[in-house]
């Protein structure tokens, strides 16, 4: 018996076979990403048609796109053919004493206007429109300026809404030309050894083995937490909503808007997706402040319009304290979940993806204790500064005085950014000071989202400015010119038409 040098016996096992068990978009983008960075790898996707996802419309953030095209390679063409998505440029907030804000994906607060001393919050106390090009088109229902002949400029930092049915649909056809096996089949059982999945048995009596198992099973967690017994942090001292009542309609003559609207509701808040054909509402809420039938009777009493059954889905907000234990890997709502507040769902899938393969990389394909204790602490750093992003929202909303939203502002904790607040409250928005009080990376949203929250939110601070007739002019100027180019603007339905002629080619 020849015996393996003691560096190379006491390697880690090398990955060469992958499983991704759960067919939804988290598991399909966890699978398409690590075949598209690892192409050696054998990577096979095991769905359940007998359990289905949960479809309902998706919101996404700009980080889908860029990953869609850029990263995986997808060519837009087959994108906008199988998906059809509507673009969405940003949120629409109803939220707060204002009686709009809107949060894009471009930069409002994290910047200065030429020619002016200060950044652009310290001038938008009153008025906080046209501060960006994205939110002067969000503000004038249009989806993009225009080039030449009138065609759309289809650039920048945008992002999509797309019903989930079509989402897969497509990403499932992408997967299997891509060389990704996939099957139709519903787990049993995992079977388990030593802290890690030794094997998956499976209701058709087939048993599937892999050297490293992606638990893309949603809020079932079959391996990371039914199997592997990890531990569940919750979110609840944060984020107190634990139920969404979702219905909608059939689009008529409304305008297809650019953005997502988040509307404060008695008890949580209220989302509107803007489909194509479809208009699609979701009331979050919690069940400690209204029954489900009490926020199904406000959900229908302001939009009549709702012609679906409506449907009650539980969650709870919170993550695994480990998203990766032994040979399972958890991407999803198997890894954690918060509410769909600023659509973060994706945005978490392909940053836990990209981690993934980026360990794997790293390693030459044998990830280490080392790699696997990095990549829980960077996915765990991400899911709470979500948690406290959300919580800004509810902590400083004074549109309504019901006692779920005075419990809110009473009670929800910031978390590792409570001091970034403190700083607000001295310094105002000042992009460069607020920096100091950004926690250790990852920083998803940067100093710009939280200043949209909190000026858009007109949240108070002690450093106000008054600027002078000049300045205030010259800030006025920049404005009026955002303005001017979104009004010339085309719209999500014009974009479409754009896209769909034989002449359209994309760039």
């Amino acid at each position: 018996m020849v015996s393996l040098p003691e560096n190379e016996s006491s390697a880690p096992a090398a990955v060469r076979r992958v499983l991704v068990l759960g067919g939804g978009s988290a598991g399909l983008l966890a699978a398409l990403t690590l075949k598209r960075l690892h192409p050696l790898l054998e990577v096979s996707l095991v769905y359940s048609s007998e359990i289905g996802v949960i479809g309902v419309g998706e919101g996404t953030t700009a980080v889908f796109p860029a990953h869609l095209f850029e990263t995986l390679g997808i060519s837009k063409e087959e994108f906008y053919a199988g998906a059809q998505p509507t673009w969405k440029q940003g949120i629409r907030f109803l939220w707060g004493p204002r009686e709009e804000f809107f949060y894009d994906f471009e930069f409002q607060y994290d910047q200065r206007f030429e020619g002016l001393p200060k950044a652009n919050g310290f001038y938008a106390a009153s008025d906080c429109r046209d501060l960006s090009q994205a939110g002067a088109l969000m503000a004038r229902s249009r989806a993009f300026t225009t080039g030449p002949l009138g065609r759309p400029v289809i650039k920048g930092q945008y992002a999509f809404h797309i019903e989930n049915h079509r989402l897969v649909s497509c990403l499932e056809g992408i997967a299997r030309r891509s060389g990704i096996i996939m099957e139709d089949d519903t787990l049993d059982r995992a079977e388990t050894a030593d802290g890690k999945v030794t094997a998956l048995h499976f209701k058709s009596g087939a048993t599937r083995t892999a050297d490293l198992y992606v638990d893309a099973s949603g809020f079932r967690a079959e391996l990371i937490g039914k199997a592997l017994n990890e531990s569940f942090k919750s979110f609840s001292d944060a984020l107190f909503c634990d139920r969404a009542v979702i219905g909608g309609w059939q689009r008529t003559d409304e305008p297809i808007e650019p953005y997502t609207t988040a509307e404060t509701m008695d008890h949580g808040w209220c989302w509107q997706i803007e489909h194509e054909t479809v208009i699609n509402r979701g009331y979050v809420y919690s069940s400690k402040f209204v029954s489900d039938e009490e926020a199904q009777a406000e959900l229908l009493a302001k939009n009549p319009k709702i012609s679906t059954e409506p449907r009650v889905v539980k969650f709870r907000s919170g993550r695994y304290e480990r998203s990766w234990v032994g040979n399972v890997v958890a991407v999803g709502n198997a890894s954690g979940f918060v509410e769909p507040l600023e659509a973060t769902a994706l945005a978490q899938v392909i940053y836990e993806s990209r981690w993934l393969a980026e360990s794997l990389r790293q390693t030459g394909l044998r990830p280490d204790e080392t790699m696997i204790a990095g990549f829980n602490s960077i996915v765990a750093i991400a899911w709470d500064e979500i948690r406290d992003f959300l919580a800004y929202h509810y902590k400083f909303n004074t549109r309504r005085d019901t006692p779920f939203w005075q419990h809110c502002r009473a009670a929800t904790s910031l978390g590792n950014y409570a001091d970034l607040h403190a700083l607000y409250e001295e310094v105002g928005p000042n992009p460069m000071l607020l920096i100091q009080a950004l926690p250790a990376r990852p920083n998803i949203y940067g100093v710009e989202g939280f200043l949209a929250m909190l000026v858009g939110m007109q949240v108070p601070h002690r450093s106000q400015y008054q600027p002078s007739p000049e300045e205030f002019a010259v800030f006025q100027r920049h404005r009026d010119k955002l303005a001017g180019q979104a009004k010339g603007g085309v719209n999500v339905r014009q974009a479409l038409d754009a896209i769909r002629r034989p002449s359209w080619q994309w760039t």
